[in-house]
């Protein structure tokens, strides 16, 4: 197996690259980030699979995939994300793409469904094609823009806003103004109060 793995965060890229070599005996080239990936793809493609991580710069969402289909028609590609919802997750394979890979998957289910999506069939977890879970993210979160949600991900993991601007491709001050919005949206007087309001209402 031949995988081209882009994402911006080192240690991901090294944990999901260890789990591709040694449990899937996979060959993997690894990018930092959208252009990084789309000059790997030129360069050294086609690939056996391809996997973009949601959030990493120059990816604005799913504009990346897009445009990553539109330039390799032939080419599979597959969405990695720790903090998508899954209304993502589904237009995301509307988009294009043959596969949604949650980053929180184990070694060996993460290696089994590349291997699945590389057999030509398309892989996203039960939990995120779940109705309910569907309707329980949209009766919370459809108070909130997808930038807003995405910021309110973080919030809930304890990232600092510092770490947000990073993971996001966003200026420091924009992600202050967001966690501002989000918590007047939510009535919290900070941003520990509103993470607990998020979890407490089933938001991930």
């Amino acid at each position: 197996m031949r995988i081209l793995l882009a994402d911006d965060h080192g240690m991901v890229r090294e944990t999901i690259s260890a789990y591709l070599t040694n449990e899937g005996r996979a060959a993997v080239v690894a990018a930092s980030d959208f252009f990084e990936a789309m000059k790997a793809l030129d360069q050294k493609g086609p690939f056996d699979l391809v996997l973009l991580d949601f959030s990493m710069p120059g990816m604005n969402g799913l504009q990346g995939l897009t445009d990553a289909i539109k330039a390799h028609p032939d080419q599979a590609f597959a969405i990695i994300s720790g903090t998508a919802t899954n209304k993502v997750a589904h237009e995301a394979l509307a988009a294009g793409a043959i596969g949604f890979l949650p980053k929180t998957m184990g070694a060996k289910s993460l290696v089994n469904a590349v291997r699945f999506m590389i057999a030509g069939e398309t892989f996203v977890p039960a939990s995120v094609l779940a109705d309910k879970d569907g309707r329980e993210d949209n009766d919370f979160s459809k108070q909130f823009s997808m930038r807003e949600k995405q910021v309110l991900a973080w919030l809930c993991k304890g990232a600092s806003n510092k770490e947000i601007a990073r993971d996001l491709d966003l200026q420091e001050v924009t992600i202050k103004l967001h966690v501002r919005t989000v918590c007047k949206k939510l009535n919290a007087k900070n941003r520990t109060q509103a993470a607990i309001l998020a979890k407490e209402a089933g938001f991930e």
